[in-house]
């Protein structure tokens, strides 16, 4: 465990030069297992958000005019960039987040090096223009977007966005979690370093109700591009609106995981335990709901709580640590009071609870906890936790599973395992959600990802996610 002094970062990035901030060096950045001040970034100001989209819009003309291959190229520089920094920026998001080092590696750094390279791919065959009849359409892009952006994959997040945006020819200011922005620090250095035109990239660290809304307000900014909670996604979007700017979502999720009566039970539940607990269940798609049929039940607790009960929690920067602590200690309290609100309602607490691990004195560590004989219409099995919480929920028919599943304001993920890869298929396609595992299928970067309902709007990855960034021309011939 690192005790370093505090790292302070007095500048943000603005029309390519690092600038103080209007605001003071007020907000600090927590170690989610020590509880220790790890850092200070500027508290910016809307001003500072104003002077970003003014280095943005007198950037994009210039940028949307780039040639593909030099976006192209940039691209895979700032994958190289992020490679070469690789286990530094892996260190700061673990004692950001909590997520274990070696996860972290692979997944908060190792999965935005992939999504550039993707991104630089898909520009070879992406086709910006096409002929329809008498008519030219034309994809050009929209100009400059707010990334507005989480803590729980910090900068996979910004990626997701950054990526698309500069590939489709947009230039773009990055607000991140005041949470955790160590990692977007640590980027726009990786972007000077590359020598991305000027403006192209702006960071703005701050406050949501502060900087976010003066970016989502702002008449200058074309499209905001946002991933948080619903409760914030919907005040971005009533701010936005005064505007008619385009606004893409990917907010919540309560995702169900359906364990069909002829699954391979002890590889579906123990995925599902998996999926749950994932970065300490601080994932949107976490399968939080486990179905499985009333009369095995049984079965399915006694495989979670064995599962559970081998989560070993601790320092994620030290390797036998399976899962960290959560990202702050609001998170922690408010997740140990879905616990105990699940425990009141009459839920059958199976393994974990609201207490203190035991010999955690410091760090924001909850139990991993499984609940069983939930209720679809209980709170834990209705608000989003993000927690290491899961609810198994019996069912009866299969038909009855699908409107459990459906039974959520939200529809983001989830999963269908059932021996018959076809009847899993049917199942999903009933599900209102925006993706489905089917048997635990294998997890792709750049497949469309997004939600239904009140999980969002818009997709990001692939050649989906590239075209939120485009506007549509005709041009009649």
């Amino acid at each position: 465990m690192q005790t370093d002094d505090p790292r302070i970062f007095e500048h943000l990035y603005i029309g390519g030069q690092w600038v103080p901030s209007d605001g003071s060096i007020g907000l600090e950045v927590t170690e989610s297992a020590t509880e220790q001040i790890i850092a200070r970034i500027p508290e910016g100001t809307a001003r500072d958000a104003d002077r970003a989209v003014a280095a943005a819009g007198k950037a994009f003309d210039a940028w949307s005019q780039t040639p593909v291959a030099e976006r192209k190229q940039a691209l895979i520089d700032l994958a190289d960039g992020l490679a070469a920094r690789q286990e530094e920026i892996a260190l700061a998001i673990t004692r950001e987040v909590g997520m274990p080092k070696m996860l972290s590696k692979a997944v908060q750094v190792g999965l935005p090096i992939t999504v550039l390279r993707a991104y630089a791919d898909l520009l070879d065959t992406f086709d910006f223009e096409q002929e329809h009849g008498t008519s030219l359409v034309i994809r050009e892009p929209i100009g400059v977007v707010a990334c507005i952006t989480p803590w729980n994959y910090p900068l996979h997040q910004i990626i997701g966005k950054v990526a698309p945006a500069l590939a489709a020819g947009c230039t773009v200011v990055v607000k991140p979690s005041e949470i955790a922005p160590i990692n977007a620090f640590l980027l726009a250095e990786v972007i000077d370093d590359i020598g991305l035109p000027p403006g192209v990239f702006n960071l703005v660290t701050g406050l949501g109700p502060v900087v976010g809304e003066a970016l989502a307000a702002h008449e200058h900014v074309d499209m905001v591009s946002f991933t948080g909670s619903t409760r914030a996604g919907i005040r971005v979007a009533e701010v936005a609106a005064a505007t008619v700017k385009r606004v893409t979502q990917e907010l919540g999720g309560k995702s169900a995981n359906l364990v069909l009566d002829d699954a391979d039970f002890p590889k579906a539940v123990r995925t599902g335990v998996n999926k749950c607990f994932y970065n300490s269940g601080q994932t949107c798609s976490a399968w939080t709901r486990m179905l499985v049929p009333r009369d095995r039940q049984e079965e399915a607790v006694a495989i979670a709580k064995q599962t559970a009960e081998r989560f070993v929690l601790g320092d994620p920067t030290e390797p036998q640590a399976k899962l960290g602590p959560l990202i702050s200690a609001v998170q922690r309290d408010r997740v140990q009071g879905y616990i105990r609100k699940g425990i009141e309602e009459g839920a059958t607490l199976v393994t974990g609870g609201p207490d203190r691990p035991d010999g955690l004195e410091k760090g924001y560590f909850v139990r991993p906890t499984v609940f069983a004989d939930v209720d679809n219409q209980m709170t834990i099995a209705r608000e989003e936790i993000f927690g290491p919480v899961l609810s198994i929920i019996p069912f009866d028919t299969e038909d009855q599973a699908v409107e459990i599943a459906n039974d959520s304001p939200y529809g983001l993920a989830g999963g269908v395992w059932s021996a018959d890869p076809e009847k899993a298929k049917r199942i999903a396609r009933r599900l209102r959600t925006g993706q489905v595992d089917i048997n635990g299928g294998r997890y792709n970067p750049m497949a469309p990802f997004g939600g239904y309902k009140q999980s969002g709007n818009g997709r990001e990855f692939g050649p989906w996610g590239l075209e939120e960034y485009l506007e549509v021309k005709s041009l009649q011939l």
